[in-house]
């Protein structure tokens, strides 16, 4: 409260009285309340009581004096200095007109001052001046200011008029005026919502903005606290905040609040600001609340955020779903991306009849065919999804009743929305037909738990591409493992069935597809290997690899092995076989064929070659009678021979160039084989791998053959066993062979002379030989047919001929002579006198022909044993039938 100077004592205004009373009253009733509230204190002393800081007198200057009845200056208060700046001992004693008021002003002052102290009261503006300081030269003149008088006679002691003056600073109230209409437009008008906080955390004041967000009237919201408009575990958070800033002053900026607003269930969320509010003198009165709707910025920026992790599990999804061409691998490459950044619970469902490979199952138009489940995957306990009636493992085949949803959705290729079960873990699961190239191949189910958000638009849509994307890779390696299928049974058709057999050799092989060796799907190359009986006992052995995988190289292996199989059956020599067989090759990449590449050959080559088929090949010849081996190479790698008692070591045949190179000749090589040795052929799949270099396989196959004495099968096992850390992913072939000769008493062999004579001691020598072996059922058939070769020998033939027989499997006779001419076999006319004694060859024999040899040609034919089970044609029926 203002001072009052002690001087001033009753008016003679006849209101004066009333006011004293009421001045009275009011003392005692502050008397009252501050002994009510700060214990003994005398009433008479409340009148003199300060009041708390922060009052209205804190932003006022307001200022008291008194002038007696001179009209002097009597009376100075401490507020008048602070508003005039002049000190009371030279303030006593001034006239006020004289001081503070202008010349030109002064006679009207002068006048009001006259009728002031004739006991009237005066209120008015009145400009000033300050008085020049004492200091000052002569001129000086102090500083103009506006003050608001209230001029109220009083009488002194002696009963005297003199008067006292209330002043206010205008130009401070003005500032203040100006405050009030700022702060009240700021509040009033403010988009956001604005409250003031008392210390009691109550609500002081409200502003329109925050009245229509929670309803009513500003006034209806004085008194309510954060509990009245918040739940209670977000009140009590925010009280705690609002404590904590009225304690220390600290503001808080961007603080998120959540909760509801009278008449909606939709949960809403403000940004707020909070910051400490003081009086003028400093003291702490409440706190300001500036909030503002962030509601749809927060569902925004979901959307943004979901935006941001659907485009991130895209790009997650395009890296790690069809890294592999596997079925199974690629649903749970599907599901490891989805769970549990998509979804809680899913499962991957594939229709069993395109599994089979059948392009089109049956009941696939109504989606209740069967389906075989493939991948599972949860980021919960293992349980069935909601709505699949039971708890389908993986691996086990099902299929959806057709009114089910789950059906419908693979009926109608659209995605299905499923709610949870009551009571059960799903809150609710989508059913997302896989379609690939407008083919529907599963279904892909994603679940989620209760309590987790629910899906929304936004997410069937990234479900539906993730599952698209999943079903096109599956169904790629669905096409893969079909074609992989189909090639892996060419190529198996083509090679030897189930255990070859040889004269001579005891033969046990080995063929590993790529996918097998390596554990990982891959396509089938161009390995293959053969064994081919020829004639006189003899047996050639063929590994090859067609440079290249998949259906092609398989393709171009099939034909090269038939082409090896008509060639050696021609008898040629084993460089000879691989000559031509570099020719079919150079055939194979030109569209026109052998001739093709033959023309292209003479013409300048050009820039755009066509396609060259290149393949390595080994090709051996072994003789059983005299165990002998003669071997040619097109660029494959060296056979392996482990004679008994000695190390295993690789055979120097010269490599040559791959068939399909052209332009090199191929050398070969014979190597005398001991009885009991081991020989194995084999490609480059079993020594060479990405892992492994080619050196280091050869010495480790090679340190693996220690003991050739050993069931050829046990040595096959023991030799991939020992290789499987070197198997790549290329196939594998295996041919391994153990000498076994033909045994001398098994060999019949004659020289004889180029004579007539020579027929008749052919057929002793073959009957005598037979007879011996105890073959007497073949005698006569072999004395006619004997007879007929020896005849053709000396006539057409040329140089001393020789007689062979062999007994092994079967009874082969070889007829050698000198001549080059190699015999025909011709139709006989009826009127023909000669000419029949082929055909009668090729009518008692199983098989027969010629083949050149160094010294001229061998001209044979083979019959089976009579044990054997194969009937020997009648010699008289035969010979009817020639006529």
């Amino acid at each position: 409260m203002s001072e009052i100077p002690a001087k001033a004592t009753e008016s003679e205004d006849p209101s004066d009285g009333a006011r004293a009373e009421t001045a009275s009253v009011l003392a005692c009733d502050a008397g009252h309340t501050l002994a009510d509230g700060e214990g003994e204190v005398p009433a008479g002393d409340a009148l003199w009581q300060s009041s708390p800081p922060g009052s209205i007198y804190d932003y006022i200057r307001v200022a008291s004096f008194s002038i007696g009845p001179d009209g002097l200056v009597d009376q100075w208060s401490l507020r008048a200095e602070q508003i005039f700046g002049i000190r009371a001992d030279r303030a006593v004693g001034m006239d006020p007109i004289d001081a503070f008021v202008d010349p030109d002003r002064r006679e009207r002052g002068q006048r009001k001052m006259a009728e002031i102290l004739d006991g009237r009261e005066w209120t008015g503006v009145v400009p000033f001046r300050m008085p020049a300081s004492p200091d000052a030269g002569d001129g000086a003149r102090g500083e103009q200011g506006l003050a608001e008088v209230y001029v109220m006679p009083t009488r002194t002691q002696e009963g005297e008029k003199a008067a006292v003056c209330i002043v206010v600073d205008v130009r401070t109230l003005r500032s203040i005026e100006t405050d009030l209409a700022a702060s009240q437009a700021i509040f009033g008008q403010s988009p956001f919502g604005f409250l003031l906080i008392d210390p009691e955390l109550r609500v002081r004041r409200a502003n329109e903005r925050f009245a229509s967000i929670f309803g009513g009237t500003p006034d209806d919201h004085r008194g309510k606290g954060v509990h009245d408009y918040l739940p209670r575990p977000e009140a009590e958070r925010v009280s705690a905040v609002l404590r904590r800033v009225l304690e220390t002053g600290d503001s808080i900026t961007d603080m998120h609040v959540t909760g509801f607003v009278p008449g909606s269930e939709e949960r809403r969320h403000w940004s707020v600001n909070l910051y400490r509010v003081h009086s003028g003198s400093g003291r702490p009165i409440g706190i300001a609340w500036l909030g503002t709707d962030i509601t749809a910025r927060r569902a925004a920026a979901r959307e943004a955020a979901a935006a941001r992790r659907n485009l991130a599990l895209l790009n997650e999804a395009g890296a790690r779903i069809g890294n592999s061409l596997d079925l199974e691998t690629t649903a749970r490459e599907l599901l490891d991306v989805v769970v549990p950044g998509f979804c809680d619970l899913a499962t991957v469902d594939l229709y069993q009849g395109l599994l089979a490979g059948d392009e089109t199952p049956p009941g696939l138009a109504d989606g209740s065919a069967e389906l075989r489940r493939v991948a599972f995957s949860s980021a919960v306990s293992d349980g069935p999804l909601a709505g699949s009636g039971t708890d389908v493992a993986v691996g086990a085949v099902h299929h959806f009743p057709f009114n089910s949803p789950h059906a419908d959705a693979l009926r109608t290729a659209r995605p299905a929305s499923i709610p949870g079960e009551e009571g059960g873990l799903v809150q609710s699961t989508l059913a997302i037909p896989m379609v690939a190239h407008d083919t529907v191949v599963g279904l892909a189910q994603f679940s989620r738990t209760k309590g987790s958000e629910p899906f929304g638009d936004r997410d069937r849509d990234l479900a539906v591409e993730l599952a698209a994307r999943a079903a096109v890779c599956i169904d790629n390696a669905r096409l893969y493992r079909r074609e992989h299928e189909r090639a892996l049974m060419l190529q198996r058709s083509l090679l030897p069935p189930g255990d070859p057999v040889a004269s001579g050799l005891d033969i046990a092989c080995r063929y590993l597809p790529g996918s097998v060796a390596s554990g990982r799907p891959s396509e089938v190359g161009g390995d293959w290997f053969d064994v081919i009986e020829l004639p006189g006992h003899r047996t050639a052995l063929v590994v090859g690899d067609v440079m290249g995988r998949g259906l092609r190289a398989a393709v171009a292996m099939g034909e090269l092995r038939t082409a090896v199989r008509t060639l050696a059956l021609l008898d040629l020599e084993p460089a000879e076989v691989l000559s031509a067989l570099d020719e079919i090759a150079r055939g194979l990449g030109t569209p026109g064929g052998v001739q093709q590449a033959t023309r292209a050959a003479r013409r300048p080559r050009e820039a755009d070659l066509s396609e060259v088929y290149l393949a390595t090949c080994v090709y051996a010849v072994y003789d059983s009678v005299t165990r002998r081996c003669t071997f040619a190479n097109a660029g494959h790698l060296p056979p392996v021979l482990v004679e008994p008692g000695e190390p295993a070591l690789m055979l120097d045949v010269p490599p040559g160039m791959p068939l399909g190179v052209g332009g090199e000749p191929f050398e070969e090589v014979e190597v005398e084989l001991p009885e009991g040795a081991l020989l194995a052929l084999y490609t480059d799949g079993l020594v060479e791998s990405r892992d492994h270099p080619l050196d280091e396989g050869l010495q480790a196959f090679v340190g693996a053959l220690t003991d050739p004495t050993s069931p050829l099968e046990d040595v096959c096992d023991h030799v991939l066993n020992t290789l499987d850390t070197h198997h790549g992913e290329d196939d594998i072939a295996l041919l391994m062979a153990r000498v076994q000769g033909l045994p001398a008493d098994s060999v019949g062999d004659w020289t004889l002379p180029r004579e007539p004579r020579s027929v008749g001691r052919a057929r002793e020598y073959a009957r005598g030989q037979l007879l011996s072996w105890d073959l007497e059922p073949l005698v006569d058939t072999t004395e006619l047919l004997v007879s007929e070769l020896v005849t053709n020998a000396l006539r057409y033939g040329e140089g001393e001929i020789r007689l062979r027989l062999l007994l092994d499997r079967t009874l082969v006779c070889e007829v050698w002579d000198s001549g080059l001419v190699q015999p025909r076999r011709r139709r006989a006319r009826d009127t023909d006198e000669g000419g029949r004694g082929l055909q009668l060859v090729g009518l008692l024999s199983a098989a027969w022909g010629s083949r050149r040899t160094p010294r001229g040609k061998t001209v044979w034919f083979e019959l089976p044993l009579p044990d054997s089970g194969s009937g020997l044609a009648d010699p008289a029926e035969a010979l009817l039938s020639l006529f």
